[in-house]
């Protein structure tokens, strides 16, 4: 798909945590149980969930959470994934998009995430650095994380 045909369709849009349970579960927990893709701090009230819909179908998912870094007020991103077949479309620097403009509406200046490992030279693509050695989350393999500086 172009790029610009890409653009017309996909719409970026909050949305419901449970609306991207399956998204989750398939791209980030294959293999465990559906309730695996559901992330501790899903309900807070100040975690916002972010869809990519193509034609109404997700295809994307984000969500942020407000929280500190280091003892700095910062936003976490988590749960980011893209369905295989849209990868590579601009789907994922959309949803970056987003999350930096809900860190600036929030006056927050600092993103984090916790980044699997064949993720991580995307984020660098998109101005993330690298703020750790890696390490192993149980359920989900090798991660680093990685920190962006976003401006108010």
């Amino acid at each position: 798909m172009q790029s610009g045909m890409e653009s017309a369709r996909l719409k970026i849009c909050r949305a419901p945590a449970e609306r991207l349970i399956d998204l989750r579960h398939r791209v980030l927990r294959a293999g465990l149980a559906r309730e695996s893709a559901i992330f501790e701090g899903d309900d807070l009230p100040t975690t916002v969930h972010i869809a990519a819909l193509d034609g109404g179908r997700v295809i994307g998912c984000a969500t942020v959470l407000t929280n500190s870094f280091n003892g700095e007020r910062a936003c976490q991103l988590r749960g980011m994934a893209v369905e295989p077949d849209a990868q590579g479309r601009g789907v994922g620097r959309k949803l970056l998009e987003e999350v930096e403009r809900i860190a600036r509406e929030r006056c927050v200046t600092l993103l984090w995430a916790n980044c699997r490992l064949p993720a991580v030279p995307f984020y660098r693509r998109h101005g993330w650095v690298d703020a750790s050695d890696e390490f192993e989350i149980p359920t989900a393999g090798p991660h680093i994380r990685m920190t962006r500086r976003v401006r108010v």
